[in-house]
């Protein structure tokens, strides 16, 4: 039996695109607090990301990848969910998709899987609060950004 061969998925380049905007503090899910209630994100944000759709392209192996990203800040030991914190994030990285100068930009994936190449990057609209949140976090979410990309040669 063979070894299957890794190859980059829509969630892999978009987190790695990701934080190449934000740093490293992107997921597809938030980190869960630590034993004492703590939370390692709450100093700086956090980003998660869900694949919500796409195109491959029918000839070439180009895909376009439409990604739903939410922007989390918290305030430990206040109910009052700090929405700037959060907005910074989703400001970041609608900037990003406008720093033409760094697009196209080869990605580093995780071991043993290909380098990407992201060849644009652009949003569908505007970030908007999502209020309400239980948990007194703060949330924006940008409905789609979609990434243009391609498994770079080796």
């Amino acid at each position: 039996m063979t070894t299957p061969v890794l190859r980059a998925t829509p969630e892999l380049v978009a987190i790695a695109w990701l934080k190449t905007v934000v740093g490293d503090r992107v997921s597809t899910t938030l980190p869960k607090p630590g034993t004492d209630g703590s939370l390692s994100w709450a100093a700086d944000g956090f980003v998660t990301v869900t694949i919500v759709g796409g195109t491959p392209n029918l000839y070439t192996p180009l895909r376009e990848s439409a990604i739903g990203v939410d922007c989390w800040a918290a305030n430990p030991g206040s109910q009052k969910p700090p929405w700037n914190k959060a907005a910074v994030l989703a400001e970041a990285v609608q900037a990003a998709c406008y720093n033409h100068s760094a697009i196209p930009q080869a990605l580093t994936l995780p071991d043993g899987y290909p380098q990407a190449r992201v060849l644009s990057a652009y949003t569908t609209g505007e970030h908007r609060r999502i209020p309400d949140d239980p948990s007194s976090y703060a949330r924006y979410s940008i409905p789609g950004l979609v990434l243009a990309w391609t498994e770079a040669p080796a």
